[in-house]
């Protein structure tokens, strides 16, 4: 059965555009689980500009709640990731100017921090996952740093989809890299720009089994409702 985690960010964003309370990271985590979504997913960066340490420590600290906790390779974001023990962490590249994560991680560069960042996790029994580029050879880095799963960079597929230009080779690669990555023993998932139509064709892929989504639904949520919105997404990875 393939997952959907939903990703409420921006809701926070959301809330601090106002300085205030409202509305509440909190509130949309329990609201997301009770209509639907498998886990939640919460990035954690280093500037803060949308999910704080006080709502990173409070989602992650409800009970019958699975949170999947974006963070950089910085340590001081590692170590409060480790006092706060969420169910799952997911590494992401961190570039201080980025609007939103660019790319994957550079595994071949980092290799040695990230193998003792996932060992740390490890020690904790935390679910480690890798975000990447659908890359052979990262999938291949990925196997010898012993990560338990990767979620791979789909804002390119996303991107030629939503221009209506060819993304089949894209989409090959993606099909290609997660066939390995799973021959490997290593878990799949997918997520970063992905709408109906991407997510619709990436379902496809047998390998993949999670799905973490976010701008588009909370985005289409102000139109449409974000019940709708996690109903569809279900009814579309089924």
């Amino acid at each position: 059965m393939k997952r959907l985690g939903v990703n409420i960010d921006h809701v926070a964003t959301l809330r601090n555009a106002r300085g205030e309370y409202h509305p509440d990271p909190l509130e949309a985590a329990k609201f997301v689980k009770k209509n639907g979504a498998d886990s939640v997913t919460i990035h954690l960066r280093e500037d803060r500009r949308h999910i704080n340490d006080f709502d990173a420590k409070k989602i992650c600290s409800m009970k019958g709640l699975i949170v999947n906790l974006e963070i950089s390779t910085n340590a001081k974001i590692v170590k409060k990731a480790l006092n706060i023990k969420p169910n799952y962490v997911c590494l992401v590249p961190e570039n201080r100017k980025e609007i939103t994560t660019e790319g994957g991680l550079n595994l071949k560069k980092n290799k040695k921090i990230i193998k003792k960042i996932i060992l740390k996790f490890k020690k904790k029994r935390i679910r480690t996952c890798l975000f990447i580029n659908a890359s052979v050879k990262d999938i291949k880095i990925a196997k010898e740093l012993d990560v338990d799963c990767i979620e791979i960079h789909t804002g390119r597929l996303a991107n030629l989809v939503k221009s209506k230009k060819n993304y089949l080779r894209d989409l090959n690669n993606i099909k290609k890299c997660s066939i390995l990555a799973n021959s490997l023993g290593i878990e799949v998932h997918a997520g970063h720009g992905l709408d109906y139509k991407t997510t619709k064709l990436l379902k496809k892929i047998d390998q993949i089994k999670e799905f973490n989504i976010g701008h588009f639904i909370i985005g289409e949520s102000i139109f449409f409702g974000l019940k709708k919105l996690i109903q569809n997404f279900r009814k579309i990875i089924k």
